[in-house]
């Protein structure tokens, strides 16, 4: 595992951008508005609820390089549970884990689910790039068609495996952007197409925190049996505010959380 939190996060970056070009584009979009670097709120990643691969064993990654647990979520009508977790040095990003309630589901996903995670080797979780490693199987077209009825999340997760999700520019640290309607109107007047499940900006500041996102790239993946243009990662933008002792709210919103998920749906045409 990594003793290096900014190799880490270097890596998870990398691998991130090689399936998401439009993330690279906003960063510099962005980096040239600001003296300093663009400094990042969170980033989330996905799994499933089974011993093997469940989000501690996520987690075990961030708490070696000095993560806390700090909050817990429960996403019903997506059946997925998720936790956040910070670092002691409020500039590295917060980590946010979600995972699938795979026993909630008809046993025919449940089924595909528990062979996929089958294929992981117990050596590949505890290796430093696991968290940034992608699929370790192979699923056939109809197999993720099937996912994609029951949930966007397995079919995206049987897809894509582990990577981040996405990674959130913190508006907080930006120099000449204030609100989060000012981010959007610059992403949207430089062609960026965002999320506007549950209206272009997520949450406000009575719950301290404001949230919005890009849709997710289309990206060509390779099936057992073909390729497919599918949705990959997005890129999002958080704006915290202060609670009443002073503080920046750290935590996250159910009910923004459960509209920037969908930043992963098939964009409508």
């Amino acid at each position: 595992m990594h003793n290096n939190i900014d190799k880490l996060f270097e890596n998870l970056w990398r691998n991130y951008i090689s399936v998401t070009p439009t993330a690279t584009k906003i960063h510099d979009l962005f980096a040239q508005t600001q003296k300093s670097d663009i400094i990042n709120d969170h980033i989330a990643l996905r799994t499933f609820n089974l011993k093997k691969v469940n989000l501690e064993k996520l987690a075990q990654h961030f708490k070696k390089v000095g993560y806390k647990e700090c909050g817990e979520y429960d996403f019903e009508e997506k059946k997925l549970f998720a936790k956040h977790y910070e670092h002691p040095n409020s500039t590295q990003p917060k980590v946010f884990i979600s995972e699938l309630l795979v026993e909630k589901f008809p046993q025919k996903v449940q089924k595909v689910i528990e062979r996929l995670v089958h294929n992981i080797d117990d050596s590949s979780l505890v290796a430093d790039n696991f968290l940034y490693s992608g699929t370790h199987w192979s699923v056939d077209l109809k197999t993720y068609k099937m996912l994609l009825e029951q949930s966007e999340y397995a079919a995206w997760m049987a897809a894509w495996g582990y990577r981040a999700n996405h990674f959130t520019i913190s508006i907080n640290h930006l120099e000449h952007f204030k609100t989060i309607q000012e981010v959007n109107q610059k992403l949207k007047g430089s062609g960026f197409a965002l999320n506007s499940n549950g209206g272009e900006v997520k949450g406000s500041p009575e719950v301290l925190l404001e949230q919005s996102s890009t849709l997710a790239d289309n990206f060509s993946v390779k099936f057992s049996d073909g390729e497919l243009v599918i949705p990959s990662c997005f890129y999002e933008f958080a704006l915290r505010y202060k609670k009443e002792n002073g503080q920046l709210y750290t935590g996250f919103v159910v009910a923004s959380a459960n509209k920037i998920f969908e930043s992963t749906n098939k964009r409508q045409a």
